[in-house]
C-alpha cells in the first residue's frame, strides 16, 4: 500500500506540474495572437522552437541521474551515487556550452531558415532567440538538480519550480502583450522566470538532499564510459524524437508560413495530452529501477501490463475528445479564420500521439531498467519515417502533409515497437507480447468505442451534440473503470507477463 501511496503521490505530482504546463498553454496563445501581429506571433513561435532544440542537448543525462540515483540508494553505495552526480553536472555544463554555440550559428541563419518572415522582424526574432536560448542552455546543468529529486522519489519539488516558473513567465508574457511591447522584451521576462526556477531548485536542492553534491575529485573515466554508455541509447531516442515532433513546425513555417499559428497552437495541445501521459508513467522509472536490482522480471512484466492500460485508457479519454471537437476548439480558442485548417492538423497530430504514446510506459521501464541500449532500431525508423514522409507531404499539401506524415511515422513506430523492440527486452522484463496487445492495448480500445465512433463522425463533417458526446464518455468511463477495478483483470495481467509467446 506503501508503495501504491508513494507512485500515485508522484503522479499527482507531475500531473501538477503538468496542469501548470497546460494552464499555460491554453491561456496564452488566444491573448498573444489577438495582441500581436499574426506575422510577429509567427516569428515568436518559432523563435521558441529552434531555442527547444537547445533542451536535446540533455543527452538524458537527467534520467540517468535519477535513475541512478535510485540505484545507487537501493545498493546504499553513496560514493557511486555522488560520481554519477558530479559526471553528469560536468557533462551538461558543457552541453549547455555547446547549445549557445549553436544559437548563435541558428541566428545567423534565420533569414535563410525562414525566408518569408518579414524583414523588419528578423532582428528582434534572432536576439529573442539568443536570450530566451541563454536561459535554456543554463537550464541544462540545473536539470541534474531534478535528476536527483526524481531519484529521490520526490516529484512534487520539479512540480513546484518548474510550475512556478512557467506561470510567472506566462503572466509576464501577457502583460508585455497586452503593452505591444517587442519580442526581445516578451524574451526577457521568459529568461528571467526561467532563471528563477533553477534558482529555487538549488535552494530546494541543499534543504532537501545535502548529502549529494558535486565532488571533482569524483570524475572518472569509468563513469563517463558508464553513463556514455546508458545515454547513447537515450540520445538516439532524443535525436529520434527531433525528428518525430521538433522539426514540424519549422517545415510549416518553410512550407506554408501563414499556417505556422494553427500548427503551433494544435502541437501545444499535443504537448499537453504527451504531458498528461508522461507524468503518469514516468513515475515507475524509480521503481522499475527498484525491481531490476531485485532481477525481479516477472514483476516488472506485470508493472508494464498495469502501466499499459492506464497510460492508454488516459490517451483516449484525453485525445479523442480533441478530435471530436477539434474545429470547435480552435474556432473559440484562436478564431475562426483558422478553424478549417487547424482542426483538420489538430485531429491528425492527436491520433498520431495516442497512437505513439501507447509506448511511453514501456519506455520508461526500459530506462529504470537500463535496456533502452537494445532500443535503438525502431526511434530511428520512426524518426526517419516522420521526416521523410512531412517533407515529401508537406512540399505539396503544406501543414496538413506535414502532420499526415507525424500519422504516418506514428504507426511505423508502434509497429516496429511490438515486432522488434519487445522480443529483445523479454529476458529483463518477462511479458507475453500477444497477451500484452490482448489486455493492454485491446481492452481499452473497447472500451472506448463509443468515443471512437463520435471521433470517425466528427472527421467527417458530422458535429456530435452535448448529450451523445456525455453518453459516450459515461459509457467509456464506466466501461474503463470496470477494467482497472475488475480483480481478475489483474490476475489475466498476471498471465500476461508470464505466459510464453
Amino acid at each position: 500500500m506503501r508503495l501504491h501511496w508513494r507512485l500515485a503521490k508522484n503522479a499527482i505530482a507531475n500531473l501538477g506540474r503538468g496542469s501548470a504546463a497546460a494552464v499555460v498553454a491554453l491561456l496564452l496563445p488566444p491573448i498573444l495572437i489577438r495582441h500581436m501581429s499574426p506575422a510577429g506571433y509567427a516569428a515568436w513561435v518559432l523563435a521558441l522552437q529552434v531555442v527547444a532544440y537547445v533542451a536535446y542537448l540533455d543527452f538524458g543525462l537527467q534520467t540517468a541521474v535519477g535513475r541512478y540515483i535510485a540505484f545507487a540508494n537501493e545498493k546504499k553505495d553513496a560514493a557511486w551515487r555522488d560520481g554519477i552526480f558530479s559526471t553528469a553536472f560536468a557533462g551538461l555544463t558543457l552541453a549547455a556550452f555547446v547549445g549557445m554555440l549553436a544559437l548563435m550559428a541558428m541566428g545567423i541563419a534565420t533569414h535563410r531558415l525562414f525566408p518569408d518572415v518579414p524583414v523588419n522582424l528578423v532582428a528582434p526574432m534572432r536576439t529573442a532567440m539568443l536570450i530566451v536560448g541563454a536561459s535554456v542552455a543554463l537550464g541544462l546543468p540545473a536539470s541534474a538538480w531534478n535528476g536527483v529529486f526524481v531519484g529521490l522519489q520526490r516529484y512534487e519539488i520539479p512540480a513546484i519550480t518548474t510550475s512556478a516558473g512557467k506561470l510567472l513567465a506566462a503572466v509576464g508574457l501577457i502583460w508585455a502583450a497586452v503593452k505591444g511591447q517587442s519580442l526581445v522584451f516578451m524574451a526577457i521576462i521568459m529568461a528571467s522566470a526561467n532563471v528563477f526556477s533553477y534558482v529555487l531548485q538549488y535552494a530546494l536542492l541543499w534543504r532537501v538532499a545535502p548529502e549529494v553534491r558535486f565532488r571533482r575529485e569524483l570524475i572518472s573515466p569509468p563513469l563517463v564510459r558508464e553513463l556514455s554508455g546508458y545515454c547513447l541509447s537515450l540520445s538516439v531516442w532524443s535525436f529520434s524524437s527531433l525528428l518525430v515532433t521538433g522539426l514540424d513546425l519549422i517545415l510549416v513555417g518553410r512550407f506554408q508560413f501563414s499556417a505556422v499559428a494553427p500548427y503551433a497552437v494544435s502541437a501545444t495541445l499535443i504537448t499537453f495530452l504527451a504531458g498528461v501521459q508522461n507524468a503518469v508513467v514516468s513515475v515507475i522509472m524509480p521503481h522499475s529501477a527498484v525491481l531490476h536490482a531485485q532481477g525481479n522480471s516477472r514483476a516488472l512484466g506485470k508493472l508494464l501490463v498495469r502501466s499499459t492500460v492506464l497510460g492508454f485508457l488516459l490517451l483516449l479519454l484525453t485525445g479523442l475528445p480533441l478530435v471530436i471537437f477539434a474545429t470547435a476548439i480552435i474556432r473559440v480558442w484562436i478564431g475562426a479564420e483558422f478553424q478549417q485548417l487547424g482542426g483538420v492538423i489538430l485531429s491528425t497530430l492527436v491520433i498520431a500521439n495516442v497512437v505513439r504514446l501507447i509506448g511511453a510506459p514501456y519506455a520508461s521501464i526500459l530506462v529504470g531498467t537500463g535496456q533502452q541500449r537494445l532500443v535503438t532500431v525502431s526511434p530511428l525508423v520512426e524518426g526517419g519515417t516522420n521526416l521523410l514522409f512531412s517533407i515529401v507531404l508537406g512540399l505539396k499539401y503544406g501543414a496538413t502533409g506535414v502532420a499526415a506524415g507525424t500519422l504516418i511515422g506514428a504507426v511505423v513506430g508502434m509497429l516496429a515497437h511490438l515486432c522488434y523492440n519487445m522480443p529483445r527486452t523479454r529476458r529483463e522484463i518477462l511479458v507475453s507480447i500477444r497477451s500484452f496487445v490482448l489486455a493492454a492495448i485491446g481492452l481499452p480500445a473497447l472500451s472506448a468505442i463509443p468515443l471512437a465512433l463520435l471521433a470517425v463522425r466528427s472527421w467527417r463533417g458530422v458535429p456530435a451534440s452535448p448529450w451523445l458526446f456525455a453518453s459516450a464518455l459515461s459509457i467509456t468511463l464506466l466501461s474503463g473503470g470496470a477494467i482497472l477495478l475488475y480483480p481478475s483483470f489483474w490476475n489475466s495481467s498476471e498471465t500476461a507477463a508470464t505466459s510464453s509467446n
